[in-house]
C-alpha cells in the first residue's frame, strides 16, 4: 500500500531520503552522477535551515520508493506565495504505479494550505514520461503571452 509522508525537517539524519535523492541523481534524468559524499553528509541538516522547505517520501508497504522536494517562492504578479517542485523522483521499477501522482497530490495539498497561487516545476525537454505525468496533474508549459514564447529555465553556477 502506498503512503506519502512529509518529513519533519529538524536537522536529524534522514538517510532514506538522502539515499532516494542520490538514486535520482544517478538516473540519467537526474544527471547520472549521484550526489557528492560531502553533499550526502550535510544535506539533511542544510535543508532544515531552509524556511518553507517541503520534503516528502513515498513508501510502498514501508519501503521508500519516491521523493519530492519543494521550496516556497513568491509571485510578485499575484502577491502570493508559490511552491516550486525542485525534485520529484520515483525509483526505477516502481514507476507507473501512481507514486509520482500521489507525491504531486500531496504537494498540491500543502500548497493550498499555504495559500499558494501556483506550483511550478522544471522538466527536461526529452523527459516525455514526466511531462505526460505533469500534464495529467494539471501542469502546463509557462508563458505570459504566446507571442513572447515559452519560459526557459537557465542557470549560472556560483562554484
Amino acid at each position: 500500500m502506498l503512503h506519502v509522508e512529509q518529513m519533519i525537517l529538524d536537522g536529524s539524519e534522514h538517510g532514506e531520503w538522502v539515499a532516494l535523492l542520490d538514486a535520482y541523481a544517478r538516473d540519467p534524468m537526474g544527471g547520472g552522477d549521484g550526489l557528492q559524499e560531502s553533499v550526502r553528509q550535510r544535506l539533511a541538516s542544510a535543508i532544515a535551515d531552509v524556511p518553507g522547505a517541503v520534503v516528502l517520501v513515498a513508501r510502498w508497504d514501508g519501503k521508500g520508493v519516491g521523493i519530492a522536494t519543494a521550496f516556497m517562492g513568491f509571485s510578485t504578479f499575484a502577491a502570493r506565495p508559490l511552491l516550486n517542485v525542485h525534485d520529484i523522483a520515483v525509483l526505477d521499477g516502481w514507476r507507473g504505479r501512481g507514486v509520482g501522482s500521489a507525491l504531486l497530490r500531496r504537494l498540491e495539498e500543502i500548497a493550498r494550505q499555504r495559500n499558494c497561487c501556483k506550483m511550478t516545476l522544471e522538466v527536461l525537454a526529452n523527459n516525455h514520461v514526466a511531462q505526460t505525468a505533469y500534464r495529467k496533474s494539471g501542469f502546463a508549459p509557462y508563458e505570459l503571452d504566446p507571442t513572447a514564447g515559452g519560459a526557459l529555465f537557465w542557470q549560472k553556477m556560483l562554484s
